[in-house]
């Protein structure tokens, strides 16, 4: 017998990407979820990948914002035990940073992104506290 969930999530997510005059396309999305995510998603993009990229990355940081605020956990509480010594625990840190660049190439584009700190100062980060076991694989980029 399966247990049912009633935490689970559940609805759809319409998706349209749409041809604009100018050539570009803009992507919408519509969730319809039985949770408390905010009103429909509109972006534009160059292409169809690119419009979707950005919407769908909207969406995701919407969900980001949410579990990291259902956590309630105070940012700097350090839980210790019985004994005194700091617990160590476990935190999926999710950093999103975008900029507009004007550069000479796409090789100067992601240099010039990249140097200093500018990307982590700028970034908006979430912090989740996740169970250790959780089969999590964080998002990695090869500059291949």
């Amino acid at each position: 017998m399966t247990d049912v969930n009633s935490d689970r999530i559940t609805g759809t997510i319409t998706i349209a990407v749409l041809p604009q005059e100018n050539g570009q396309y803009v992507c919408q999305i519509l969730p319809s979820l039985s949770d408390s995510c905010r009103q429909d998603i509109q972006c534009y993009g160059q292409t169809k990948e690119h419009a979707l990229a950005i919407a769908l990355e909207q969406l995701a940081d919407e969900y980001r914002q949410i579990a990291e605020e259902q956590q309630n956990i105070s940012w700097d509480t350090v839980e210790r035990s019985d004994t005194g010594e700091p617990i160590a625990k476990h935190y999926h840190v999710i950093l999103h940073y975008e900029r507009i660049a004007e550069e000479e190439s796409k090789f100067e584009a992601l240099q010039n992104t990249i140097m200093g700190n500018t990307v982590v100062e700028n970034a908006n980060i979430t912090v989740i506290e996740i169970d250790p076991d959780i089969p999590i694989e964080p998002l990695t980029r090869s500059w291949d």
